[in-house]
């Protein structure tokens, strides 16, 4: 097999390139089904100098093959990487993670091993704010996803992706464009392989009281990108995903005290916790607010869709 790993990104070029030493640097074994890799670069209109840099240092990725379009968001940008991939399988993961030396062999093995071609294997993906040292995180109960179909860390053959049907580009906001294919796939009878061999490192900065604002307007775009979600697939599943249950409204809104937990009355016991260097923990603790802001976010967007 010969994997096409495609990576969009916007405006990351340090921690970009730490992704690309590391997908550099793998380690193939002789006998190995891996006849070949390539390395899809989707500039989604960086304006850090990303295809600067990378036009400079060519020499050290000759695996990478680099391309650009205007912003239109992650999903755009997969699909042109699709489009490109010279690959019989696609590996998607993003630019800031940080994968092992073993990572495609380890995804290669677990596609060869399964029962069927009706599947598709999916990563371990470990959190970490350690720029200098990312793959030296630990795994953590806080890492655990139990998502379907997740870009970050998942590879498939191409001609599933092509069958049905790549990513939709109305998802131009943050988030569930991924997850909207994983429905797809899914209807296909597509099965998901966990690899846990196959590992990234996820790398972002450490928690601050600063990004808060940014996070509660993706919650707010999340929310808007769900309903979309929801018009797709009208189902009680992905009602759940979205958090548009009268169940999830209960939780955050009681969680939350009906929102006086917001970021102003916890700002104080957030930069304490963060002054203690627990800036993991502050972020779990700040999401009480941030999924009650997604919550209403999803309901004002359905309500707008119903009265327009």
């Amino acid at each position: 097999m010969f994997f096409s790993v495609v990576i969009p990104t916007y405006n990351r070029l340090p921690i970009l390139q730490k992704c690309l030493r590391a997908l550099e640097n793998q380690q193939i074994p002789s006998g190995s089904p891996i006849s070949g890799y390539e390395i899809v670069l989707v500039d989604d209109g960086s304006t850090d100098g990303t295809l600067n840099w990378l036009q400079e240092e060519a020499a050290e990725f000759p695996h990478v093959r680099s391309h650009l379009q205007n912003h239109q968001g992650p999903a755009a940008a997969r699909n042109l990487g699709v489009e490109k991939a010279s690959g019989d399988t696609i590996i998607f993961i993003d630019s800031d993670l940080v994968v092992t030396e073993n990572f495609l062999q380890a995804h290669a093995e677990a596609l060869t091993q399964a029962d069927s071609d009706r599947v598709f294997t999916y990563g371990r993906v470990i959190n970490t704010c350690n720029f200098d040292d990312p793959t030296s995180e630990p795994y953590k109960v806080t890492d655990f996803s139990a998502a379907y179909f997740a870009t970050g860390n998942v590879a498939i053959s191409r001609h599933w992706l092509d069958k049905a049907g790549l990513f939709d580009t109305r998802f131009q906001l943050y988030g569930w464009e991924d997850l909207e294919l994983g429905v797809r796939l899914k209807q296909l009878g597509l099965k998901l392989i966990k690899c846990p061999d196959a590992v990234g490192y996820h790398w972002h900065p450490p928690f601050a009281l600063a990004q808060i604002p940014n996070l509660i307007d993706k919650e707010i775009e999340r929310g808007r990108m769900g309903v979309l979600f929801y018009q797709k697939h009208p189902t009680w599943e992905v009602r759940m995903m979205v958090q548009m249950t009268w169940l999830h409204r209960l939780l955050w809104g009681i969680l939350s005290v009906n929102g006086l937990l917001n970021e102003r009355t916890m700002a104080p016991f957030l930069q304490w916790l963060i002054d203690q260097n627990k800036p993991q923990l502050a972020l779990e603790l700040a999401r009480i607010f941030l999924n009650w802001y997604n919550v209403k976010g999803v309901y004002a967007a359905y309500s707008q869709l119903n009265n327009s």
